[in-house]
């Protein structure tokens, strides 16, 4: 078992508490912000600022966190001057922190011909869209511009994650689909390809070299994207709304209402599904590694 140390600003401290918030422990630590369990690795994250990771490739996990940029540090970002009127690509995902609903990625790709078009459409920062906005504007974007979209079902998530972590998965995902979007618009090809950085540049593309068709050229990693391009913006849209319209689904098949999130309301509708056909039936509807599953079990057992 391994130990690897990383030292954030209290910004940054705020950003992993919120990332590993389904995981927190009650576990009492003296001088600690948060305890947490993910995967095998602990994570204790002191007021200091120090977070320390332990267990098998704990330093996976720790370069999530290890050189990212911060808000203090995100406007010295470097992009090309005047890249905001570019003919971009951008790519985001939806649904990760979710413990009911699908992955979602998606690839856009805005012309700097439309950019005007897509403003009044109303495309920006998906979280400045409430969810009947989002799923309004999204059948438009889809039939204006050219994007790709991979839905990674709980089911299937629960099959491929022992296999891969947060990070490799999304390295996988985003990366197939600014392969396959690339391919639907050739010859044409994007001025850059913006993704909504979800960990340093070094990792995404350690994990890249296992992919079968890497996009390694001209890539731009920076948090927020969507507040850059309107490309990740339209990309984000894309993913939020397949990710509503998928979780109104699955609710509506297995006859319980999901929440997205993973709060108390999820370990509440994750025991009556528990109750209703065990785990096994769970297993279609939530991603099972969440620290939900282990609370839904605990309150389907006091209710029998």
């Amino acid at each position: 078992m391994g130990t690897t140390v990383v030292k954030l600003n209290k910004e940054k401290l705020k950003e992993v508490k919120q990332y590993y918030k389904a995981y927190i422990s009650s576990r009492k630590i003296p001088y600690a912000a948060f305890f947490a369990k993910k995967d095998g690795i602990t994570i204790t994250a002191y007021n200091s600022g120090k977070v320390m990771f332990q267990g098998d490739n704990e330093k996976q996990e720790a370069l999530l966190w290890e050189s990212m940029p911060t808000e203090s540090t995100k406007k010295t970002a470097t992009l090309p001057a005047g890249f905001a009127r570019k003919s971009i690509m951008g790519s985001d995902e939806v649904g990760n922190g979710s413990y009911f609903g699908p992955l979602v990625v998606c690839a856009a790709y805005a012309d700097k011909n439309h950019l005007d078009t897509l403003k009044k459409l109303g495309v920006k920062d998906s979280k400045m869209l409430d969810d009947k906005q989002i799923l309004k504007l999204a059948p438009q974007l889809e039939s204006s511009i050219p994007f790709q979209k991979l839905v990674v079902t709980p089911k299937k998530y629960n099959q491929i994650q022992p296999r891969y972590n947060a990070v490799g998965m999304k390295v996988a995902l985003h990366n197939q689909c600014i392969h396959l979007l690339l391919e639907k618009m050739s010859p044409q090809k994007p001025e850059a390809i913006l993704i909504d950085q979800f960990a340093q540049e070094t990792t995404y593309r350690k994990y890249l070299k296992s992919e079968k068709n890497p996009i390694t050229q001209n890539l731009y990693f920076i948090t927020k994207g969507e507040q850059y391009h309107l490309a990740v913006a339209a990309a984000s849209i894309i993913c939020r709304a397949e990710f509503l319209n998928s979780l109104k689904q699955q609710s509506q098949e297995v006859g319980i209402e999901l929440p997205s999130g993973a709060g108390s309301q999820s370990d509440k509708q994750a025991a009556k599904i528990i109750k209703k056909g065990g785990i096994e039936l769970l297993a279609n509807y939530a991603k099972l590694h969440f620290k939900n599953t282990e609370k839904a079990q605990k309150i389907a057992q006091k209710q029998n």
